[in-house]
């Protein structure tokens, strides 16, 4: 028997812009036409594609176009993409909340998603008919809710509020009863969309453990949409990367997380970023981050520099201008902070337009690195930069040469001594 619990065929999702429904009376009455003469639907043969920041071309768009994918029981799938990238349409669609303009969805065994906050839930009635209330839905009897329910109030943490009305609830506790419910009904395939980023660190932390358990235990499947690239490498198995209603990646977390941040980030020119905050008096033109030469890449354990050159139209001393930056890894985490207000000035000259910052042996192990960076001139901001700019670290000796480093054991290396006494 195949192992496969869901498969999505040829998937796409057309909407109309600016109204409510399929359109004008004249455009379904042509698409009616069709289907009964066994004709194609004509408006599926146009439609711009789904670029939110794009001006609009057509009356219609396309959410999704041709999505196909195959997820087995027990992995724990997740999907990846800016906003409007299609993914949310994407788990309405797996969860049968809207139907595909084309294609079909096949699957084995009970759904249960938990798409935005309080889905499901009646504001009127308490928590604990809420619970049974989202359990029929999921096709429960009244008698395996009764059974589970103490262990669903307790995950939740709402026992002083599950006899009150879910109105009353903040939407961080309508997350959490709504989770608990979802999870502890046992569904073959759980879909779960970015709502668990409102409930707190404490809950989200216990969220993501229920949900490695139901898979590695119960082998159940996870569908898990997510901005946290933290929360998709640490739980999921596998990753797609949806752009413009498409998949452009498939493969390993770290492979899809990688694709998807390079695609966002340029890699050297920063004077035609828009995204930027400051007086702009001074502002970033380019950077340039090298190993030993200008010609060498960066590589772990030789010299590594950031050079940054300036529009200084002012004329400002650089040696009065404060440069930050925060080197972050491809999941967000921040590895490391410089900043030239901490370190002696070497260079003298002045009405420079050029900032190097220059680390005489690289800490950092081999993979792509994002710097955020900012000026600061006589206390005010000139400019900053989120995520300005991406660099790739080769693989290099820290060490000696045949030092045995345990692989993912480390993001930075750190010069140390031994002493035994």
């Amino acid at each position: 028997m195949s192992n496969v619990i869901l498969k999505a065929e040829n998937i796409s999702k057309q909407y109309r812009l600016g109204l409510v429904g399929t359109g004008t009376l004249s455009h379904d009455l042509n698409r009616f036409w069709c289907k009964i003469r066994g004709k194609e639907d004509p408006y599926l043969k146009v439609g711009a594609v789904n670029d939110r920041s794009a001006k609009a071309n057509s009356d219609y768009v396309w959410a999704l176009r041709d999505i196909n994918f195959e997820v087995k029981r027990g992995e724990i799938l997740g999907i990846i993409g800016k906003n409007g990238a299609g993914k949310s349409t994407l788990l309405k669609i797996l969860s049968r909340v809207t139907s595909p303009t084309t294609g079909s969805i096949k699957t084995k065994g009970r759904i249960a998603s938990l798409l935005e906050v309080g889905t499901g839930m009646h504001p009127e009635l308490t928590g604990r008919e809420n619970i049974f209330l989202n359990g029929a839905i999921l096709g429960m009897s009244k008698a395996e809710i009764s059974d589970k329910i103490n262990e669903i109030i307790e995950f939740s943490g709402c026992q002083m509020y599950i006899d009150t009305p879910v109105k009353r609830y903040s939407s961080g506790m309508r997350v959490r009863l709504g989770f608990a419910v979802a999870a502890f009904l046992e569904p073959d395939i759980l879909v779960v969309d970015e709502v668990l980023a409102v409930g707190d660190a404490e809950f989200q932390k216990k969220a993501i453990g229920k949900m490695q358990d139901i898979s590695n235990t119960s082998g159940r499947t996870v569908l898990f949409v997510s901005h946290n690239m933290g929360s998709i490498r640490s739980l999921c198995s596998r990753a797609i990367l949806l752009k413009d209603g498409a998949i452009t990646k498939d493969g390993t977390p770290d492979e899809v997380i990688n694709d998807y941040l390079n695609q966002e980030v340029i890699q050297t020119t920063l004077a035609e970023i828009k995204t930027r905050s400051g007086s702009q008096a001074i502002t970033f033109k380019n950077v340039n981050v090298y190993g030993i030469s200008k010609e060498s890449p960066p590589i772990t354990g030789e010299p590594l520099h950031f050079e940054f050159t300036c529009d200084n139209n002012n004329n400002v001393d650089l040696q009065a201008v404060r440069l930050d930056m925060r080197i972050d890894d491809i999941y967000g985490q921040k590895m490391s902070w410089f900043s030239t207000s901490v370190m002696t000035v070497m260079n003298k000259k002045r009405m420079i337009d050029t900032i190097t910052i220059a680390l005489p042996k690289n800490p950092f192990v081999h993979g792509t690195y994002f710097g955020t960076i900012y000026l600061e001139h006589n206390g005010i901001e000139t400019d900053l930069i989120e995520n300005a700019f991406s660099f790739e670290i080769e693989k290099g000796h820290y060490y000696a040469s045949n030092a045995k480093i345990p692989p993912k054991q480390t993001k930075i290396f750190l010069d140390y001594k031994v002493n035994y006494s």
